[in-house]
């Protein structure tokens, strides 16, 4: 039910539309995560404003400055009171190069990756190793992580305030590593980083923000689409999100060579 409707509030009652949103934020509060500043508890819109993933946050009041990523990652390995904890799943926090210039983010592990505790390794996993591969890059050229740290039941596509309470982590990777590539795996981290940054794309299907470079504070962006759906459709006819993700692949071989020129 969508709380914030006139109708709504006509029907219930303001009275009892007040208990029904005191009950929904004690809940969310209860579970690990405080409703956004200015948005309404019935969480129909958790980024009302633009909150930059490139700023240090604060994850349940506590403010995220670590020194190190080795610090930071022991720090993530406990994680505590988090909205996914009660599933039972572990956290996932990354694999690759700490140091390295291209930064993979995708939206959530799955079964093979609450298994092994590491992102992308079940078959999408093998698929984003071979596109990277194509164009030379190896394990130790990319960081590769996801913006909500356990998996979420069933593999659903996790939920907005489940982004927002794993967003400070996220938000300090890039901070530590510095990447000066991000690829955004997947319509959920594309959409999720590009509102961040106050993009006007932000809404538009990952359909049409793949391929596209977007710069800022120094890095620089790129939306492709994730392995899943590419194994879904694995047709390499031209035009296919096959062949288009060979050719993102490569535009991202290129922003690389020229940073190290």
């Amino acid at each position: 039910e969508d709380l914030g409707r006139p109708a709504a509030a006509s029907a219930v009652g303001v009275p009892a539309l007040a208990r029904l949103r005191m009950r929904t934020s004690r809940i969310r509060i209860g579970i690990g995560i405080r409703p956004h500043a200015g948005v309404a508890a019935s969480g129909r819109r958790l980024f009302g404003r633009c909150c930059s993933f490139f700023a240090n946050g604060g994850s349940n009041g506590r403010a995220l400055n670590y020194q190190s990523h080795e610090e930071l990652i022991e720090s993530l390995s406990e994680l505590k009171g988090d909205p996914l904890e009660p599933t039972g799943s572990r956290v996932v926090t990354y694999r690759g190069n700490p140091k390295a210039k291209i930064m993979v983010i995708g939206e959530a592990p799955g079964a093979e990756e609450d298994r092994q505790g590491k992102p992308f390794v079940g078959r999408s996993g093998q698929l984003l190793d071979n596109i990277l591969g194509s164009v030379g890059f190896a394990e130790n050229d990319v960081y590769i992580t996801n913006m909500v740290k356990r998996r979420p039941p069933n593999n659903r596509t996790p939920l907005k305030w489940e982004i927002l309470a794993y967003k400070p982590w996220i938000a300090e990777e890039i901070k530590l590593v510095d990447p000066h590539v991000i690829m955004l795996v997947g319509r959920t981290a594309a959409q999720t980083v590009l509102r961040s940054i106050c993009s006007p794309d932000a809404r538009l299907p990952i359909s049409q923000t793949r391929g596209k470079w977007y710069e800022y504070e120094g890095k620089w962006l790129i939306p492709v689409f994730h392995p899943s759906y590419l194994l879904r459709n694995p047709q390499k006819t031209p035009g296919s999100p096959k062949a288009l993700t060979w050719q993102d692949i490569q535009s991202v071989r290129n922003k690389i060579d020229q940073y190290r020129q």
